[in-house]
């Protein structure tokens, strides 16, 4: 197939980012445990400079929590990772509320997982299961309504310094903006990857269904689609060989289908060779059609001529044998009076046919009485 690619070369930054891209959403559930663990180490820090024990504890307990999770990431048991880091959050919300009360932000942390709720759940839960999805948010919702309303009035077990206090609002609101930020993005770019992959695997299914498979030449389906097109202008000149191996059944029949099968390759390395540029059909069995593009009925017969010679003097090595086949070919040129490609090809073929009842092996590139 003559074709034009055109590359382009993607900036190196362009490149690196989206290599780490893939490798977080290849390992999504690890880095989110990881990360989750690391901010609940770096609570415990605050809180233990805050004097807060009950949730240094607290915080520990979370570490060794998500040390747990991800070691079940790295087992594939990802359902119980998803529902400890819901719980655990919600828990860790109620239960830092309660001790350093509204003012500190640390609800905040239940805005932080719902990115993780969606992001997590639309891979985990499929169909009707995605409602379970949804209750979750509206739990999560109903949950930060109750805690705000519960302790709205109340006072804390612990009145934190104002600079514990602001840390912890900065740290919690952080959190939360970069968890919606980075799920975001994951999923944005997840997504975008899935329709490059089902464009990838549609543009390999409509080359599959173009191909012959045995020799990866252009079929039918591929084949006149292009010379249409050629067609469709008046200015292009071009001529279709139409080819078909002389008594290609003997060699089936004396040295196997394999044989026969080594044999159509052969044919089509030396088409290729002797025809580079040329596209070219398997139209079926031991058939093949070349497309001369820019080639008169002149310049196509000695082109053509050759490819017939070359393949009568090359013969196909099989397991040490050689096995010599001839090639009968029907030639003919564009011209007016041919509305559809199928009209050339006929001609080629009868061209083709009449060849074969007069001594095979032979070019035939004009009608005969």
């Amino acid at each position: 197939m003559n074709e034009i690619k055109k590359h382009i070369k993607r900036p190196a930054t362009y490149s690196a980012i989206s290599r780490i891209l893939r490798y977080l959403v290849e390992n999504a559930y690890s880095f989110t445990v990881a990360v989750m663990g690391l901010v609940h180490a770096t609570l415990g820090v605050i809180f233990l400079i805050g004097g807060v024990w009950e949730l240094v504890r607290f915080n520990a307990v979370s570490v060794i929590v998500y040390v747990f999770c991800f070691l079940l990431c790295r087992t594939g048991h990802i359902l119980p990772v998803y529902a400890s880091i819901i719980l655990e959050v919600t828990i860790y919300s109620v239960v830092s509320t309660y001790y350093v009360g509204l003012s500190c932000g640390t609800y905040f942390f239940l805005f932080s997982i719902i990115p993780i709720i969606v992001y997590f759940g639309s891979s985990l839960f499929k169909g009707s299961q995605r409602w379970g999805v949804v209750l979750m948010l509206i739990l999560n919702v109903l949950m930060f309504a109750a805690l705000y309303a519960s302790f709205f009035e109340m006072s804390p077990v612990y009145n934190v310094t104002p600079g514990i206090k602001l840390l912890l609002v900065v740290f919690s609101a952080f959190a939360m903006i970069i968890a919606v930020i980075f799920y975001n993005v994951m999923y944005i770019f997840s997504s975008e990857n899935q329709v490059n992959i089902l464009e990838q695997k549609n543009k390999q299914l409509t080359v599959v269904a173009q191909e012959d498979a045995l020799t990866n030449l252009l079929n039918r389906r591929g084949f006149l689609p292009m010379v249409r097109e050629l067609m469709s202008e008046p200015s292009n000149h071009f001529s279709i060989a139409f080819c078909d191996l002389d008594d290609f059944k003997r060699i089936n029949d004396s040295y196997g289908h394999e044989a026969g099968d080594e044999v159509l390759k052969h044919v089509t390395t030396m088409i290729k060779r002797e025809l580079p540029g040329c596209d070219i059909c398997r139209w079926g069995g031991e058939e093949f059609v070349i497309l001369l593009n820019g080639c008169d009925l002149v310049t196509a017969k000695g082109q053509v001529e050759r490819l017939r010679k070359s393949i009568e003097s090359n013969p196909t090595s099989f397991f040490g044998k050689n096995i010599f086949v001839t090639t009968t070919i029907g030639l003919e040129e564009n011209k007016d009076i041919y509305g559809t490609p199928e009209d050339i090809i006929k001609v080629a073929d009868a061209r083709m046919y009449y060849g074969k009842q007069h001594g095979k092996n032979i070019l035939v590139f004009e009608d005969q009485e």
